[in-house]
């Protein structure tokens, strides 16, 4: 949960502070149904700030005959006038009993007097700021699937950001196929896959991983599988030259660099790093570079060099987990 009211109330005044729409949307959600549950009557009024106008707040806010409670919500609180800024500020100095205020505000320069006007007043604040950080989506993804009451391991989360890309609706949208579809408490690669593998992205990266890991059967079973649903040649050969790729970095970087300092150096996150330094085992140098050519061929080959694409590829995958022993 973003805010913890599972045994208090909702502060009279909240600020939802940041650009990541999601996170806001979920905060508003979670204030609502708090008051929602104390109070099955309260009335929610939800607008936007440019159509806000000054005296509003004040009619929204006045005591009900029947104290009956309420939430205002305001999105897009930048967007508010001078004046209901002023009307907003003055009323978060002192609140009503029975009104939850809620103002969501996306941060920047534009509406700043409001936000430093409530943050004074006493207003709490929930920072919904965007997820950037790799480490921060594949927490995202676990605190997702935790709710849905599943698990799912660092690989099979890094799998599934592979496959969905960094939007979180998109990403939780996933997390929730995944928990409703997928059997067991734990969720693996293969259930990722399973569902995922339909977008070219996981695609690639799932024939990627099953032949750098030199399981011919799965990499051979996965590249005819995406070809006949319409994956270009051109990002297979692309995922496995990165993944590739991705192993001589790791295998060439110095030895003594260790954790944070190895992945500014190779510019990398750490979950890839470790993932990769697991795939290293059973390659040497030469075998990497037989691969990594073998996919240099192959690239040229299905952009017009050779005849049939689909043999390029097969045979490509082949000289790949054959090189993987190679020392």
């Amino acid at each position: 949960m973003l805010l913890d009211m599972a045994a208090t109330d909702p502060a009279p005044v909240i600020l939802i502070l940041g650009d990541e729409e999601l996170l806001a949307d979920r905060a508003v959600s979670e204030v609502t149904s708090a008051v929602k549950a104390a109070d099955p009557t309260a009335e929610v009024h939800d607008l936007p700030g440019s159509k806000m106008e000054l005296g509003e707040l004040t009619r929204m806010t006045s005591p009900s005959l029947f104290g009956d409670r309420s939430v205002v919500v305001v999105r897009s609180a930048q967007d508010l006038g001078k004046d209901v800024i002023a009307e907003v500020v003055s009323y978060a100095a002192h609140p009503a009993d029975e009104t939850v205020l809620v103002l969501v505000h996306p941060g920047g320069v534009k509406g700043k007097a409001l936000v430093d006007g409530v943050k004074k007043a006493g207003a709490q604040v929930v920072s919904v700021t965007k997820v950037t950080k790799p480490a921060e989506r594949l927490a995202f993804v676990k605190a997702e699937l935790k709710r849905a009451g599943r698990t799912i391991g660092a690989d099979a989360a890094a799998a599934l950001l592979d496959a969905v890309g960094n939007d979180l609706r998109e990403l939780a949208a996933a997390c929730s196929q995944l928990a409703f579809d997928t059997p067991g408490k734990a969720i693996d690669e293969a259930a990722v896959a399973r569902y995922h593998r339909g977008r070219a992205e996981v695609s690639g990266f799932t024939v990627a991983d099953s032949a750098v890991e030199g399981r011919l059967g799965d990499a051979l079973e996965q590249l005819r599988w995406a070809l006949s649903t319409g994956t270009a040649p051109v990002l297979l050969v692309s995922a496995l030259a990165g993944g590739l790729r991705s192993l001589a970095k790791v295998g060439g970087a110095p030895r003594n660099l260790r954790g944070g300092q190895l992945a500014s150096h190779l510019g990398m996150p750490p979950w890839k790093i470790d993932r990769v330094q697991r795939q290293l085992n059973g390659w040497g140098p030469e075998g990497l570079a037989r691969a990594i050519q073998a996919a240099a061929t192959a690239d040229a080959q299905v952009k017009g060099g050779g005849a049939d694409p689909a043999y390029a590829l097969e045979h490509m995958v082949q000289t790949v987990v054959a090189s993987r022993t190679g020392r």
